[in-house]
């Protein structure tokens, strides 16, 4: 018997179902500016942050600097005979707030191969991690073991004024994003491979030589990873991943740092690890219906089982969004165009066709629309990354592209440390009784 644990049991059970009922009759009540629905509910829609380089609407989805997913598919270079846009077009334009030409957009993808080698003793940290650890694990165990390289940190070390910490998080953000691809390529080959690495190859652009080093070179998967790598860069300040970046940033930790906290974020199961959720649910989907081609009645049978398990429908539903995710129609649309007749593409389709209806119906659910993790997995099992335990590694390396890009202009503006106020449940019940007493 383990007393301490009885103990918080006893004592925790009795509030939490407290809190529910409190959540439930006194909601919509405000402590200030805040309802408590808000302040209990995770600070949901509560603007507190300044965040430059995207904003999430409701309605239109992320807007990257003003520009909508589909107006960066249009208006950002591009490879040479590629209809999807190079990811460091983006990340200039998160930055500058300006389309980048196809020169500056050259000249950062030769930048990023300039720093992209990794120091030896960061690889031995991952090959000392066991297969058994999750690829995201190690992805973030290698960043803060890149942290020694920092700039800033040495910077800082030295004596540097505040009106200069702009300028060595602006080379740690360059020298940072560069080498993620290396080293999340390494964990890639290293846990599902067998250690077979493949070294970087001179010349290509940022997304290319990860497609390559990953070991993937048919050119439409190149294609697909500039796709990925510029859709799921940013996704304005409030994301989980964003926001834990800006938090750890705004204590002057260096970017290192900084990113690791985010990726740490982004391997919940309530963010970035949604996307091997959904293949797995699908998977799981597959096997109980005994076919790759189920029809729309059997996945509806399958999600109201899912549901009645009171369990939720990976990849369907957001936050913010009140209308399908921008994201996963641009996923939508390269699958039609390269590989319509896939069976796990065609079972996403299907799913979109049945899922929005059945969720509608409950009148429970703000957004029944599939979000960016509902498509991204099918299309990679089709080329043959089939391994879901690293589609959020995938995730991190383009995320980083929008939380590093605002690190630089936290920076600059000289954004200070986050510090919110918080209260106890208690403090919450005084506030509510005193209110019934003034009423």
């Amino acid at each position: 018997m383990d007393p301490l644990k009885e103990l918080f049991k006893a004592k925790a059970f009795p509030v939490r179902d407290e809190l529910k009922a409190v959540l439930k009759e006194h909601g919509e009540l405000k402590i200030a500016d805040v309802k408590v629905s808000q302040l209990i509910g995770g600070m949901r829609s509560i603007k507190s942050m300044l965040w430059e380089t995207s904003l999430l609407d409701p309605e239109e989805g992320i807007r990257f600097r003003g520009y909508s997913i589909p107006q960066l598919i249009e208006e950002l270079p591009k490879a040479e005979g590629d209809t999807e846009p190079l990811p460091e077009g983006l990340f200039w334009l998160m930055l500058t707030g300006d389309i980048p030409s196809k020169e500056n957009v050259t000249w950062l993808s030769a930048e990023f191969e300039r720093r992209a080698e990794v120091r030896p003793e960061v690889l031995a940290v991952i090959d000392a991690c066991t297969n058994d650890v999750h690829p995201m694990t190690m992805f973030s165990i290698a960043v803060l073991a890149m942290q020694p390289s920092s700039v800033f940190a040495q910077k800082y070390d030295e004596g540097l004024s505040k009106a200069d910490y702009w300028d060595p998080t602006y080379e740690d953000t360059l020298n940072l994003i560069a080498k993620l691809p290396v080293i999340a390529s390494y964990i890639y080959r290293k846990v599902f491979k067998n250690g077979d690495h493949i070294a970087p190859k001179k010349g290509l652009d940022w997304a290319a030589n990860f497609a390559h080093m990953l070991g993937f070179e048919a050119p439409d998967f190149t294609s697909l990873l500039r796709l990925y790598m510029t859709i799921h860069a940013d996704h304005e300040g409030g994301n989980a991943s964003a926001h834990a970046t800006h938090l750890v940033g705004s204590t002057l930790s260096d970017a290192y740092l900084s990113f690791s906290g985010g990726l740490n974020a982004l391997s919940g199961p309530l963010h970035g690890l949604a996307n091997q959720e959904v293949v797995n649910w699908i998977n799981e989907m597959v096997e109980q219906i005994g076919t790759k081609k189920p029809t729309k009645e059997q996945i509806a049978d399958y999600v109201n089982t899912t549901l009645a398990a009171g369990q939720v429908v990976p990849g369907y539903g957001h936050a913010v969004l009140r209308k399908p995710d921008p994201r996963f129609s641009e996923q939508k649309r390269f699958s039609e165009q390269y590989i319509p007749d896939d069976d796990y593409v065609q079972i996403v389709w299907k799913v979109f066709d049945v899922v929005p209806g059945i969720l509608g119906g409950l009148g429970k659910v703000a957004n029944p629309w599939p979000n960016v993790d509902a498509h991204s997995g099918a299309i990679l099992i089709h080329y043959g990354l089939t391994e879901a335990r690293f589609y959020t590694v995938l995730f991190g390396v383009s995320r980083a592209l929008g939380v590093l890009a605002q690190l630089c202009w936290s920076r600059v503006l000289g954004l200070p440390l986050e510090r919110p106020k918080s209260i106890t449940f208690e403090n919450v019940k005084d506030f509510i009784n005193n209110n019934k007493n003034q009423n």
